[in-house]
């Protein structure tokens, strides 16, 4: 005969022999929190609310004022009702943090959005140098969606849930009253599932995502995957391809698709269908982001969202006729803004642009001897309209104002929107203001975002560096836009030979546009180029310049220049003085230079400017110089070059004739034929704190008219903007 056994008996065992704990016998704190934001990072706590329950039973409570050392926006007053004042003399969170803590101790934390308050209460822990305790934590919001259907409860907000549910306290939007609902709901939704068999805390963990068991026994795929960084790849029945991502640990992201943490139903049907999962090791995470990008184009997996358009990015550019108009594309030419992920985002950009540069919007196609003969109209309509008819050459300042926009030779339309803003806030007009800030902001980060990364993708070769956090150094060489080569010294070993081997054997790259030519030893000297292209400057200005002495010039030069190698001239490192992309004579955007001593090299490899095999002469050029050694089109010779209205001297490969006041370049678009999301990803890792630059061929630059100039302004208007969304975005997150 069996002797009975108290319940708590039963739940001593249980604990010693360090089995499942009861649901009945688990100690829960419920906490809330009231903040300044929704921001761990730029927000503090103002409120901390808890309540220590077990078996049904209130514990003890814990409440009190937090002094967030700021002030509390408005919008969040509105909410939540703690004032400044209300804050002023209350305890600092250092002092706070500590008790709550201690309250807390030995407890399971929950709350409702739990990775809300436990993103705050983690940060203070960062920022006071307190230890963050390893407990297990229970989120209501996730426990909800898995107890409740849509048709029980549309929405999982506590309010809604206590209403629901039938909580004895309603929220209010204060720490300890919203926490007492939530140990009501919490009560409510563990009555729920103990009729699914989930009785203890363990099995409460794992029901809350909903994990196979079919899904769990594929653990095993990860098993032989090393702690690295790198690229992982799914696999099919069929050995294709069905899932790519990356990784800094392969081993412990690749597990997390056989575990409760993940929630997508995509992936869990993708991890039914994997047999295996391949894997490439990567230097950093740099690499990893773009041999991603690569596998993607190569593959094109079914369960990567990319895959669906691999040309996912768009580009506004002019179209090539006497009247140019915008168009969205998805090939870039010269005078071409992007990338943008949406067609709409870049035809809203197309339509501002062209409202303030007298930008041609009518479909008509007009031959280069017609008119345009759009009439004005009070609202909407052609914004180059005019009450007489235009011929192409007066039409041609409105497609000069895109170009130099674009280019970022000048930001007299963005001055122009700013003159609009002012006028219409003066005129207490605010909704128009507020309007044309928004739409002017989305000009301002898009122009950006294009002219840095036609700055990286118009460089040879870029070699940076960047801490690894543990006294060693990772590096990339950059060629034009693309990763050529990446790797790591650890601590200890010497970087320069690192980074020598790197360069050694890293890609070569082609660029849209031809490539930089070395000047061998023995061969013309930049320094000499350079003295003979600036005497030939001098001698262009006063209308004398020697066209067959300059190409004379360039066939020596030609004819003692080695072929291009792989590493260095052939990927354009432009080192002996490359015109256009090296470092020789480059003229700035937006500022006056003489000229390039050495031209860009096209197919043959010749040192002067180049196209498909023709022999470069003289060429125009940059603002407000005459180029010595210019650029040559396809098989054709340059003459004699003047002085443009911008540009730089001496561009590979480029178009051999120049129109009126335009500089000799040919359509080679901004990227140069670099991938978009490759060259944003780099761009990106380049504007990570404690990047170097090793060694480059070339200084990274960007416009002086460009965009960059106008981000603290875009920044202000973004923090405008977002003010009015504060308070949903605070109710959404703060449950």
């Amino acid at each position: 005969m069996s002797v009975p056994v108290s319940r708590k008996a039963v739940a001593e065992q249980l604990v010693f022999d360090d089995l499942d704990t009861p649901l009945y016998d688990t100690t829960f704190v419920v906490v809330d929190l009231e903040t300044t934001g929704t921001s761990p990072n730029s927000d503090a706590i103002t409120e901390i609310g808890a309540v220590k329950v077990r078996g049904g039973e209130v514990l003890g409570e814990f409440a009190t004022l937090v002094n967030p050392g700021r002030a509390i926006p408005p919008q969040i007053v509105q909410i939540t009702g703690i004032t400044t004042a209300m804050v002023y003399d209350a305890p600092p969170i250092d002092e706070v943090l500590p008790a709550f803590l201690e309250f807390a101790a030995g407890a399971v934390l929950v709350a409702h959005n739990a990775r809300f308050d436990m993103g705050f209460l983690r940060a203070a822990a960062t920022a006071t140098a307190v230890a963050w305790p390893a407990a297990t934590v229970v989120c209501t919001v996730k426990l909800a969606r898995r107890v409740l259907g849509k048709d029980e409860a549309p929405s999982v907000r506590l309010g809604m849930l206590a209403q629901i549910l039938g909580a004895s306290t309603r929220p209010t939007h204060r720490a300890l009253d919203d926490a007492r609902a939530t140990v009501d709901v919490l009560h409510a939704l563990i009555g729920r599932v103990g009729n699914q068999g989930v009785h203890s805390l363990t099995e409460l963990v794992d029901y809350l995502p909903d994990v196979t068991p079919r899904q769990r026994a594929k653990r095993f795929l990860a098993a032989d995957l090393p702690a690295l960084p790198g690229v992982y790849l799914f696999r099919g029945p069929s050995d294709e391809v069905l899932y790519i991502g990356t990784a800094v640990n392969l081993r412990r992201r690749v597990r997390t698709y056989f575990t409760g943490s993940e929630t997508r139903g995509r992936m869990k049907e993708m991890v039914a269908l994997a047999q295996r999962v391949d894997h490439v090791v990567c230097a950093h995470a740099l690499e990893a982001g773009v041999r991603e990008l690569r596998l993607l184009v190569a593959h094109t997996p079914p369960y990567n969202r990319r895959s669906k358009f691999p040309q996912r990015s768009w580009w506004l550019t002019l179209t090539a006729e006497p009247f140019p108009r915008f168009a969205v594309v998805r090939t870039p030419n010269r005078d071409a803004l992007g990338p943008f992920n949406s067609r709409n985002d870049a035809a809203e950009i197309g339509a501002f642009v062209a409202e303030y540069t007298g930008l041609r919007t009518c479909t008509t196609r007009l031959a280069r001897t017609g008119r345009h003969e759009c009439p004005p109209v009070p609202v909407g309509g052609c914004p180059a309209a005019a009450t007489e008819s235009t011929d192409a050459q007066t039409y041609a300042s409105a497609p000069a104002l895109v170009r130099d926009l674009f280019s970022g030779r000048s930001d007299a339309t963005l001055r122009t929107v700013l003159d609009r803003i002012d006028a219409s806030a003066r005129a207490e007009h605010f909704e128009a203001a507020a309007r044309l800030r928004d739409r002017a902001r989305a000009v301002v980060r898009a122009l950006h975002r294009s002219q840095r990364l036609a700055a990286i993708a118009r460089i040879a070769e870029l070699v940076a560096a960047h801490p690894d956090g543990a006294g060693g150094w990772e590096f990339a060489v950059i060629r034009y836009g693309r990763l050529a080569s990446a790797g790591v010294a650890v601590r200890g070993i010497p970087p320069m030979p690192v980074v020598e081997q790197l360069v050694a054997a890293a890609e070569t790259v082609i660029p849209v546009g031809g490539l930089a030519a070395e000047v061998p030893v023995g061969g013309t000297s930049a320094v000499a180029a350079r003295a003979e292209v600036e005497t030939s400057t001098n001698n262009a200005v006063n209308g004398a310049t020697d066209v067959e002495h300059l190409a004379a010039h360039v066939d020596q030069a030609a004819a003692t220049a080695r072929p291009v190698g792989r590493n260095r001239s052939e990927t354009g490192s432009g080192r002996a003085g490359a015109v256009g992309e090296g470092r020789a004579g480059a003229v700035g955007e937006g500022g006056a230079g003489a000229a390039g001593a050495v031209g860009a090299v096209g197919a043959v490899g010749a040192v002067g400017a180049v196209g498909a095999g023709g022999a470069g002469k003289a060429g125009a050029v940059g603002e407000g110089g005459a180029g010595a050694v210019g650029a040559v089109g396809a098989g054709g010779a340059g003459g004699a070059g003047g002085a443009g209205r911008a540009g730089r001297a001496g561009r590979a490969g480029r178009a051999g004739r120049a129109g009126v006041g335009e500089p000799v370049v040919g359509d080679v678009p901004p990227l140069r034929g670099a991938s978009p999301e490759e060259v944003a990803v780099i761009a990106r890792w380049l504007a990570r704190p404690g990047v170097r630059i090793v060694r480059t061929s070339e200084g990274y630059h960007e416009p002086c008219h460009g965009a960059a100039r106008w981000l603290a302004w875009a920044e202000r208007a973004d923090a405008a903007a977002h003010a009015r969304y504060a308070e949903d975005e605070y109710l959404q997150h703060s449950g």
